[in-house]
């Protein structure tokens, strides 16, 4: 019989998050301060939207000019995360089996998910911690 492991036992649990007031500068900044591509937006404590590494660069000039951060700072300042971000976030709670989540995973377009238990935010999952989680899983 296969085993039913939660997506707590993969998630990152320490959360680098962003609040719905925050800038576009700001979500550059912790992107490349931490190396990451998906952040949460939370309103207080409740989760509103996420943004991608992706998101930022469809408004931003970020990648292709490093050294005009004027120009990139001035196109962040016409936008706002409420207008950059994705809205309709779907999110998991801690208990979802990993099965689930690489099903989620497999019929959409998401990278990242969320992932709540009592109505808050306790980590993220993306596509590679699944893949992570299966390569190790062959492995024994």
């Amino acid at each position: 019989m296969k085993p039913i492991v939660p997506v707590s036992q993969i998630m990152s649990k320490n959360v680098i998050k962003l609040n719905i007031d925050d800038s576009l500068t700001k979500a550059e900044a912790l992107f490349k301060e931490h190396n990451i591509r998906h952040i949460p937006v939370l309103s207080g404590s409740e989760i509103v939207g996420i943004i991608s590494y992706t998101d930022l660069l469809k408004v931003s000039l970020a990648d292709y000019s490093d050294d005009d951060t004027e120009v990139t700072t001035t196109l962040y300042n016409m936008f706002s995360l409420k207008q950059v971000m994705t809205k309709d976030v779907t999110t998991v709670l801690s208990y979802t089996s990993i099965k689930e989540v690489a099903e989620i995973f497999a019929s959409s377009d998401f990278r990242a998910l969320p992932v709540t238990y009592e109505n808050k935010l306790v980590g993220i999952v993306t596509t590679t911690d699944i893949i992570k989680y299966l390569l190790e899983y062959y492995e024994r």
